[in-house]
């Protein structure tokens, strides 16, 4: 009786220490297509906010490599400076996981949006046509009602004329704040202004409806029912077409011109 409790408790172990190594074969073997994927959801989220791909349009892998490898350029910027960073690979940069880092971010200050990070990089991408730059996607996030918003705001090449705003990632109300999905909401978007003539971001998502974007070129239809996520998309773009987000990155690209931000950095080693 005592052999067989032996036994059975050195076969256990074994098939635990057997099933431990095969779980953790199958995760390191699956991180490369994990990452893979995580960057071609990026690529299709910045190809539909630049205009790029149709709404509803399906494509394939290559597909969607080729058309972001023709149109689009993304660039790393140091938050702080506006300035290009070199050496820092752009594609495998992973802003959340620098932004969550003591020592590749900071506390970001006091603001509506409930941005509790800044990470010291973040990733803009430049849409180009014939090397000319017609457009500049950024990444914004912020707090809805239940959740951080995560998604891209598209800029004309003036850098204040909106071409598109996606949120790729959310967990807000089915049917309410959950309607920043609404591809007739999302349409209200371009031809509106960002910011006003003194270059402050005035972008409003107002409650109630909106006028056209030649009558009301600061507001956007208030999500009906959803008054706080309405209020969490408008703070969190004041926020990161503010000081403390993209502005100094756009005031450079505006003196600059040609998505050339004067100056560039490389990347100190901590």
């Amino acid at each position: 009786m005592e052999h067989d409790a032996r036994y059975t408790v050195a076969f256990t172990a074994l098939l635990c220490v057997v099933c431990s190594a095969l779980v953790s074969a199958v995760a390191v073997g699956l991180r490369e297509r994990q990452e893979e994927n995580r960057q071609l959801d990026r690529m299709k989220n910045v190809l539909a906010v630049s205009g790029l791909v149709e709404p509803g349009e399906r494509q394939e892998r290559a597909e969607i490599q080729r058309r972001f490898a023709e149109g689009l350029e993304p660039r790393v910027v140091n938050l702080a400076t506006g300035a290009f960073v070199e050496d820092v690979d752009p594609l495998a940069y992973d802003q959340r996981k620098a932004a969550a880092d003591p020592d590749t971010s900071r506390p970001a200050p006091k603001n509506p949006a409930r941005v509790r990070r800044l990470p010291e990089h973040a990733v803009i991408y430049l849409l180009r046509r014939e090397g000319r730059v017609e457009g500049i996607i950024l990444p914004v996030e912020g707090m809805g009602l239940w959740s951080t918003l995560y998604g891209f705001l598209a800029l004309e090449a003036d850098a204040r004329t909106i071409r598109g705003l996606t949120f790729y990632e959310h967990g807000e109300t089915a049917g309410l704040g959950g309607e920043v999905d609404n591809p007739r909401w999302k349409a209200l978007w371009a031809g509106r202004l960002a910011f006003g003539d003194d270059w402050r971001p005035r972008i409003t998502v107002e409650k109630g409806r909106a006028g056209t974007a030649e009558a009301d070129p600061y507001g956007v239809d208030g999500l009906s029912g959803a008054t706080l996520t309405s209020n969490g998309v408008t703070h969190l773009l004041h926020f990161w077409l503010g000081d403390h987000g993209f502005g100094p990155y756009l005031a450079a690209y505006r003196q600059g011109g040609g998505g050339q931000a004067p100056g560039s950095e490389r990347r100190r080693d901590r």
